[in-house]
């Protein structure tokens, strides 16, 4: 009894209101009050400063290959063409939703039909043949909101798909410029060696010399030869992932590894900007991340199916009417004399008995709850992985100052330590170990040169651009459609 109290309240209002939604109204959740501050990991002017983000953060390199690449990609990317199916798959259902607005109809027709019916046999008359044809419509009235709340659950839905879709875009943009920053970087670090291999084989061309007259033995020359070997070892795997990178961008950008741009493989030199990363602030972080949109169009969604489910509680009513007629001739069917129609109200209810429509309440409740605690989640997994970004780039530039010093010490050391070798001041180990030092230097800086072009792509794509004014993909048409 206590749920047929509420029953028929929520009817009568109805009722008198002529139409309304039942189920909780969807209010964005609030955020952290310290989330929109500024970041906690950009407190250093010359890693990054509080200007805007630019829509399109890749052109700060001044790259026209790279501009090039990541145009190319943001339209031919197959993962972006997936991203593009779904999303028209979700205005398709949304579409169906709408539908709920409207009258659903029917037209049907027979014949021609040989037979007899019950009355030609009561009547003992002859078989004939018979023409039919009817028209059936009926129309929900929508008292309760249920093809209301249904319609705002789609469209929500649909635009958390459109946010997936800028997510795609975001890893996408992401992705080519880090594929292309390893080219580059792979270039430099295979340079490098290759100059190390050269200084080493001199040096080990000099020792050659000196065992054959007979100032140095075969054991110095063979510490030589492992040192040149090692230099040389180096090569091989630095061509591999040089390779991997190219074959890695060429998918990004929709082509098969024999299509690989001959600009980005031309590439020695990473990207990598000079001046302060913009990074904006907390505020404009989850204003900007698509991630966080979709997560809060999702639980609108979820929110919203609340009241589709809260609507079964309460009568379905409908409208409805259907008109008929028969024949034994196609032109009869014209005669209306003999038609027959029918116009009548439709009440379909589950009432007493509505544990399932609890039982789906209480489900659609629960979800609507996990979508919010996603929502917090995709909230502070979008602050951290900002953070972490700006922690490892700022690392990097400390360790990169420190990695250009040693290396023009060790170059410095090399020099010096040469000059007084042929001078008979130092002793062979030495020039070995200092010419290790210096080429360890060398392709030290190289690699770092490297992992800070692809910590400021990381801190770019943790912020969550890339995703405006991006070009409409289209998805693969099949069967002409």
């Amino acid at each position: 009894m206590n749920a047929a109290k509420p029953g028929r309240r929520a009817l009568a209002l109805c009722a008198m209101l002529a139409g309304c939604a039942v189920g909780p109204r969807f209010t964005p959740p609030a955020t952290p009050p310290t989330a929109g501050g500024p970041f906690v990991s950009a407190n250093r002017p010359n890693a990054a400063v509080s200007a805007p983000l630019p829509a399109h953060w890749w052109r700060l390199y001044q790259d026209p290959v790279l501009d090039s690449l990541v145009s190319e990609a943001l339209v031919h990317n197959e993962d972006l063409k997936v991203a593009a199916a779904n999303l028209a798959y979700a205005r398709g259902l949304l579409e169906e939703a709408r539908a709920g607005r409207f009258p659903t109809t029917d037209l049907t027709a027979s014949g021609p039909g040989y037979g007899r019916d019950a009355f030609q046999v009561f009547a003992n008359s002859p078989a004939t043949t018979a023409y039919s044809a009817g028209f059936t419509a009926s129309y929900e009235v929508d008292l309760f909101g249920r093809i209301r709340r249904g319609i705002q659950a789609a469209r929500a839905n649909a635009e958390a798909v459109q946010a997936a879709e800028d997510v795609a875009r975001v890893t996408v943009a992401a992705e080519t410029a880090g594929a292309y920053a390893d080219i580059c970087g792979y270039g430099e670090q295979l340079d490098v060696a290759r100059q190390s291999v050269q200084l080493v084989k001199q040096t080990y061309d000099l020792t050659v010399a000196e065992r054959d007259a007979g100032a140095l033995s075969d054991y110095d020359v063979a510490r030589e030869g492992v040192i040149l070997a090692q230099a040389q070892a180096v090569i091989p795997p630095l061509q591999s992932q040089r390779r991997v990178a190219l074959f890695t961008l060429a998918a990004l950008i929709g082509k098969t590894p024999a299509q690989v741009p001959n600009e980005a493989a031309a590439c020695r030199v990473p990207p990598k900007l000079t001046q302060p990363l913009p990074v904006g602030d907390g505020a404009a972080l989850l204003r900007r991340r698509p991630d966080l949109r979709e997560a809060e169009r999702q639980l609108a969604s979820a929110t919203y199916r609340i009241g589709v489910a809260t609507a079964d509680l309460y009568p379905t009513i409908t409208l409805g009417g259907s008109v008929a007629n028969g024949a034994t001739t196609v032109g009869g069917l014209g005669n209306t004399s003999g038609a027959t129609y029918s116009v009548a109200p439709g009440l379909d209810w589950t009432f007493p008995n509505i544990l399932t429509a609890r039982a789906h309440i209480h489900e659609a409740g629960a979800q609507a709850s996990g979508a919010l605690a996603s929502f917090d989640g995709v909230v502070l997994q979008a602050l951290k992985e900002t953070e972490s970004a700006l922690a490892t780039y700022d690392s990097e530039l400390d360790h990169h100052v420190s990695l250009v010093r040693a290396k023009t010490t060790a170059d410095e050391a090399l020099r010096l330590v040469d000059v007084q070798f042929k001078a008979g001041a130092v002793s062979f180990l030495d020039l070995i170990t200092t010419e290790q030092t210096a080429v360890a230097a060398d392709q030290a800086v190289a690699q770092s040169d490297q992992t800070i072009s692809s910590d400021q792509v990381a801190v770019f794509q943790a912020l969550g651009g890339g995703w405006e004014d991006a070009a409409v993909v289209t998805p693969p048409r099949v069967g002409g459609r």
